[in-house]
């Protein structure tokens, strides 16, 4: 879709570059979600890919994605094998359904900074104990786990003007045997549930529940829970008014399978598979 009010685009070349934020302007990486609907009150668009960022940097301590690395180019990535719960990464890409121009142009960054429920870099960020990294209008940065960077639908801890610059993945968390279970109401449907389940050596538990929620929910526990401690973790964690509501599925359809999901996952890891 055409944006008919934009009068200028910048494409800054270095972090110096970038103009100083105003009422109007908006960050453009893939643009996938940005010209699909009008955009009232855009006028200017400042271009991050310009800023030449590697899509990703893999190292013994993390993974570090770019914000500007298409989904894609992540799906593609190659990680040691010591990475367990490496598989999540290709799981949650192809959770992101659409043709293969929006998986080259999409960006890790827009799917978490558009903070839908669906959004399945999320679900990969908080289940693997994401951090991101924030560039400030300053010229500082700040830092912050991605559980705590989604909100809502659409609403993020980002203030006017602070850029998304990467999200840092930690190598224990990739180290962590993990379970992945999702579910639509048609087969080529947007995740109306997602649930990662995540085990680490030492023995503790996480779940992670988004598309199903407004905003994403871990819920941590020490060891492998029994079924009916899951459930009720799960219960405690999630009140009424958390359950998102849209055409994709309704909150009482999405609490049910939420919870069979969970079971599976947990079952799973109990039994001793992964990424299933």
């Amino acid at each position: 879709m055409d944006l008919n009010s934009i009068t200028e685009v910048v494409a800054p070349r270095a972090r110096s570059g970038l103009p100083p934020w105003r009422p109007g302007d908006a960050w453009l990486a893939g643009g996938t979600w940005l010209f699909s609907e009008p955009q009232e009150g855009l006028s200017r668009l400042v271009d991050l890919p310009s800023l030449g960022w590697e899509p990703f940097t893999v190292g013994e301590a993390d993974l570090r994605i770019a914000a500007t690395c298409t989904i894609a180019a992540l799906d593609r990535i190659a990680l040691p094998a010591a990475f367990t719960a490496a598989p999540l990464v290709g799981l949650c890409c192809r959770a992101l359904l659409g043709s293969f121009k929006v998986w080259n142009a999409a960006t890790v960054g827009g799917n978490l900074c558009l903070a839908l429920p669906a959004g399945p870099m999320i679900a990969l960020a908080v289940a693997l104990d994401g951090l991101s990294l924030i560039w400030t209008p300053e010229g500082g940065e700040r830092t912050l786990p991605v559980r705590d960077l989604v909100r809502g639908p659409q609403e993020t801890a980002l203030r006017p003007g602070e850029i998304l610059r990467e999200i840092v993945l930690p190598a224990a968390a990739l180290r962590r045997r993990a379970a992945f279970r999702r579910l639509s109401l048609s087969p080529n449907g947007r995740s109306g549930a997602l649930a990662i389940a995540t085990l680490d050596p030492a023995g503790a538990f996480a779940l992670t529940v988004t598309a199903a929620t407004r905003r994403p929910v871990r819920i941590d526990l020490p060891a492998l829970p029994e079924a009916g401690a899951l459930a009720a973790a799960l219960q405690a964690a999630i009140p009424d008014g958390l359950w998102y509501d849209d055409v994709h599925g309704a909150p009482d359809w999405r609490r049910h399978v939420t919870g069979l999901l969970a079971e599976e996952a947990r079952a799973e890891l109990m039994g001793g598979g992964a990424c299933g």
